[in-house]
This record gives C-alpha cells, structure tokens and sequence, in this order.
C-alpha cells in the first residue's frame, strides 16, 4: 500500500513554524517511510528557517505540483502559495505572515478536497496575526470546518489512547457557556461515538466532564449540567452511546489521565486543554474530527519570543506527522462513520 502524501502548512512564518519544520523534514528521515511530507508555504521564510537551524537553504526545493514530490532524505519539498514573504520580521507580528497562514491552510484544503492530498499537518498561526491580515477565523479548527463546509466538528487533543474532545473551544468563557447548548453536546457525544466506532471500538467508554465544579452538585454550582448535560447524556445512552456523566471534572480528568477513560468530552477550551498540556507537552497532538480528511496540529503555539534562535522542539510536529500518516489511511471510514452517526 503506498504511503500518504501530507500537506504540511508553515503556519505564521513570523513564527517558530519553519524551524520545527526544517528540524522535522531534515532531521527526521524515518518519517517519510510513513508519510510523503510536501510544506504547503513560502520558499523564503523555509529557506530562512533551515538556515536559522544550521541547515543549508539550497536543500528547499520548490515543486510545480504536489505530484512532483521525490520525498527524498535531506530535501524539503514546497509549494510556493501566494506572494513571497521575504520582508517578514521574525518575532513581530505581521499581517502579511497572518494572511500567508491562512492561505497555506486554504491552498491545504483545496489539495485534500481534490483528493491530492491524504492528510494535513499544520504547524501554529498566530490568531492576531491572521485577524490583521483581513481573516477573522477563530483558529485552524473553525477555518477548516468553513474550507470544508462541515458543522458538526470537534478539536479534539490526543496523547496515545487518549482523546480528549471540545463542546466548545475559541470563545470567551461567557460565550462558551451560552454555547454548551443540548443540540451541541448532543452533536459531539455522537462524534464521539462515531469516532469510537471507526477505531473498532464502538462500546468504548465516553466520559463527558461537568460545566460547573462539582458537575453543579444538585444544583447548588449552577443548573446547566442538570438541564443540558445530564438530558443529552440520557438521550445518548438511549440510543445505544456508551456515554457518563456529566462527571465533575476534577475527577474525570485525572481518572483519564490514569487510564480509566480514552475519550473525554471537555465543556470548554482550558477545562481540557489546561490539564492535557500540563501532563503530556509535547506529546500531545491536536486532531479536528468531523472532516473529511485527516488533520493533525502540533499542541503548541508561535512562540514568537524564541523565533529565531534555532531553539523550537519539533517533537510534536514529527508526532503530527506520524499521527495523521497512520490515521489517514482509515480516514474515510471515520468520515462515513461520523455522517450516519
């Protein structure tokens, strides 16, 4: 069976995204017997990067089309998208390299939809940044959920066996809790359920975390998780979901952590993300379910204050790599599977 080709966007080349992707491509040759690795970006800014790591410049080759790549040890293959960023200042923030990341993820999509693609790894952007550059996307989740016209979608943060999955992400905390409404936390347990499916696990355990501490303890913290959670979760099991809770989350969290649950459903962004980077840093990996094509993303930001400095760790880049190389083959069926629900 032959390997999957993967669109590896530079994200904000303002930022640490070149580097750790020179480090990956150039450092890392027993990924490309998993994967054909092709930078969707900007020559100048990748050239800038694997000199910023020590490398030489001239091991970037830009390909006229994605079927052109060798993937060949100690080369990086790129397609040039858009206009050159050459001018852009390293640690600043640019609308021109925020407008360059959302671009490297449309030309991405645009690859996968025409099914040139099998996967896509996207090293960070910076949210401000693409926000100056006229692109007023909360994150590559959402951006890539419009490029593929899905609604039903999770950001989901994985280590291992571990999932943990998002009712909410990119919002304010106000807005995260008007947005834990019955219908989304309906949407995601059935994701869940569907992804749990398509890994050959369908009576997989599902916790699902309370909103408020102590999961509103009877009322006394709160009444969403009596009124929303609770009535979604009884639904779910209705049907056959093997879902619990809502469980506090200081409880569930750590219990996951232990190994007691593989998939968590977490009511907004820090209740997950928080405790997961805290434990597992560099890996962790960040996968959108919902989509039709396999995407994965280091679990890190641009770190603007080191860019540079040849410093960034690209272990979870090499991990993204990996993890959207070995899901994508069965990706489809994840797909298939999340449509029937």
């Amino acid at each position: 069976m032959s390997i999957p080709t993967l669109a590896v966007t530079l994200g904000d080349v303002a930022g640490i995204g070149p580097e750790i992707t020179a480090k990956s491509l150039l450092g890392h040759d027993d990924v490309r017997q998993e994967c054909v690795p092709v930078v969707i970006g900007d020559e100048a800014a990748m050239r800038q990067g694997v000199k910023n790591v020590g490398g030489d410049p001239d091991a970037v080759r830009v390909l006229d089309s994605i079927e052109d790549a060798t993937n060949k040890p100690g080369i990086i293959e790129l397609l040039q998208t858009g206009p050159s960023l050459a001018d852009v200042k390293l640690g600043e923030l640019s609308p021109a390299a925020g407008d360059g990341s959302y671009r490297f993820v449309v030309e991405a999509c645009r690859l996968a939809r025409e099914g040139r693609v099998q996967g896509i790894v996207t090293a960070p952007l910076n949210k401000a940044a693409m926000h100056a550059g006229g692109h007023k996307w909360p994150g590559h989740t959402e951006l890539l959920a419009h490029e593929f016209g899905v609604e039903n979608f999770s950001l989901v943060l994985s280590a291992g066996d571990l999932y943990f999955f998002h009712l909410t992400t990119h919002v304010s905390l106000r807005q995260a809790i008007a947005d834990v409404t019955p219908q989304r936390t309906t949407n995601v347990i059935e994701l869940v359920s569907a992804f749990t499916k398509a890994l050959g696990n369908p009576d997989e355990p599902i916790g699902l975390a309370g909103l408020n501490p102590h999961a509103g303890e009877n009322r006394l913290f709160g009444d969403e998780d009596a009124d929303i959670l609770a009535p979604a979760v009884a639904a779910a099991r209705e049907k056959g979901i093997n879902v619990h809770g809502p469980i506090p989350a200081d409880a569930l969290i750590p219990a996951a952590v232990k190994g007691k649950w593989n998939m968590v459903i977490a009511c907004y962004h820090d209740q997950g993300h928080a405790p997961f980077k805290a434990v597992y840093g560099d890996d962790g990996v960040n996968i959108t379910v919902g989509l039709p094509v396999v995407r994965v993303s280091v679990d890190h930001g641009t770190a603007f204050d080191i860019a540079g400095q040849g410093i960034a760790r690209e272990a979870s880049l090499v991990l993204s790599m990996r993890r959207a190389a070995a899901l994508a083959p069965g990706w489809d069926h994840v797909w298939r599977t999340a449509q029937k629900k």
